[in-house]
């Protein structure tokens, strides 16, 4: 468990951050701008939970928020050599799995999409797919970050499937579609 007695250190006044390692990072590397967008990615679901009240599915992503923080870890562990350190905390596969099975389970009552779909609907569905747009921002912030080091593949995949589980749990938010707001091309003409 981790204890927390003091919340500032005054170690990021230089503009570093640590790393899960002890080594430091200028807060505006790519690693840590990934680490900061997963964390803005966990705030914006916890917004969604509290307009889904107290909906079944506010629990899903409870589990979510955690598995967040353990992408968090994740992305502030370096991979050194390429070999991973077996201390390491990091995303595993069967986490990814299990958003593929929740993903699965909610799309097979959903309505057929025949349009695109703007974000919105009920208040729940509008907060859910503003979570799933700014995972969308961790991801290619993460991806960045990848293509300069090596990073976990599980994570990048978990936060490539949660974007599509929060895009499907907006559409079940708005009556498993039917309250979907589409798009209408050209409507402003």
């Amino acid at each position: 468990m981790v204890k927390l007695n003091k919340i500032y250190t005054r170690t990021g006044d230089d503009g570093t951050t640590g790393l899960v390692d002890g080594s430091r990072l200028p807060k505006f590397a790519p690693r840590m701008q990934a680490v900061g967008d997963v964390d803005e990615t966990n705030s914006a679901i916890g917004l969604a939970i509290v307009a889904m009240g107290d909906r079944p599915e506010a629990a899903w992503l409870t589990v979510i928020q955690n598995d967040l923080f353990d992408l968090g870890a994740d992305l502030a562990t370096p991979i050194p050599d390429g070999a991973d350190e077996p201390w390491a905390l990091r995303i595993v596969a069967s986490q990814v799995d299990r958003l593929e099975q929740q993903i699965d389970a909610m799309n097979a009552d959903l309505a057929p999409l025949d349009s695109f779909i703007l974000p919105g609907g009920s208040p729940a569905a509008a907060a859910v797919h503003l979570a799933r747009a700014i995972t969308r921002r961790a991801e290619r912030s993460a991806t960045a970050a990848a293509a300069e080091m090596a990073l976990n593949a599980p994570a990048l995949a978990y936060l490539n499937r949660l974007s599509d589980l929060l895009f499907v749990l907006a559409r079940r938010l708005n009556d498993n579609g039917a309250g979907d707001v589409k798009w209408v091309p050209g409507a402003s003409r």
